[in-house]
């Protein structure tokens, strides 16, 4: 019994971490959406990350909402000892882990669809809200200029947006910050998009970004392991 006890409160105490880290996560993500400015003027340095490729506020909301859920399920489940909250809080992070297995193949195997996918969300953002959204639009110029970039694949990603309905140009970024940047000499600098310098980032850093990985899937499957555990040691007393 000694040994449940202990498995339980580490279970209670590791899943209140989790919901108190993903309570932040969703604050955070409330305050970019509500003064995405002032957020990019303090993390602005961050740029260069993966993140800035997507709507930095709603991913955050939506992996602190996911957070808060996993938290709850595990800390109250193992509290209360309920098989129903215990098994929810396992197929959650089964779901979860699943996905992200899903997600690295499609990464390491499949980088066009990736790609692909990317352009068919992004691309459409690009064209619709830079020169117009002011923190969209920072948020571009900050990555742009850090990773020496851009838009997503290319210049072409600004034909017929609003930026270049407007300026009649392109980003200063797609012409090695020379201005005016126009079709001809955006062709000559040859600026690549942020999507392969980014990629070309990940590759670099592969082993650093795969140990994270691993350690994030190890803590997952531990997870599984212990809310089994007391799943089943549940019928014994």
């Amino acid at each position: 019994m000694g040994c449940f006890t202990f498995i339980k409160v580490m279970m209670i105490l590791f899943n209140l971490a989790i919901f108190l880290s993903g309570g932040t996560l969703l604050g955070v993500g409330i305050w970019v959406r509500v003064d995405g400015e002032s957020f990019v003027n303090i993390f602005g340095a961050l740029s260069s990350s993966i993140l800035q490729v997507v709507n930095v506020g709603y991913l955050f909301i939506v992996i602190g909402a996911i957070l808060l859920v996993v938290g709850f399920l595990g800390c109250y489940g193992a509290q209360k000892e309920s098989k129903c909250l215990l098994m929810m809080f396992f197929s959650v992070v089964l779901i979860i882990f699943i996905a992200e297995v899903a997600a690295a193949v499609l990464a390491l195997v499949f980088t066009g669809l990736a790609e692909t996918l990317l352009t068919g969300l992004v691309t459409p953002l690009l064209k619709e809200k830079y020169g117009q959204d002011k923190t969209f639009t920072d948020i571009w110029n900050i990555t742009m200029t850090k990773v020496h970039c851009c838009g997503l694949n290319n210049y072409t990603d600004f034909n017929n947006s609003y930026f270049y309905r407007t300026h009649d140009s392109y980003p200063m970024q797609c012409c090695d910050m020379q201005d005016p940047c126009n079709d001809t000499l955006a062709a000559e600098t040859k600026v690549e998009g942020c999507f392969k310098e980014i990629l070309k980032e990940i590759r670099t850093n592969a082993g650093v970004a795969g140990g994270v990985a691993a350690g994030i899937a190890a803590v997952e499957i531990a997870s599984m392991a212990v809310s089994m555990y007391l799943y089943c040691r549940l019928d014994e007393k």
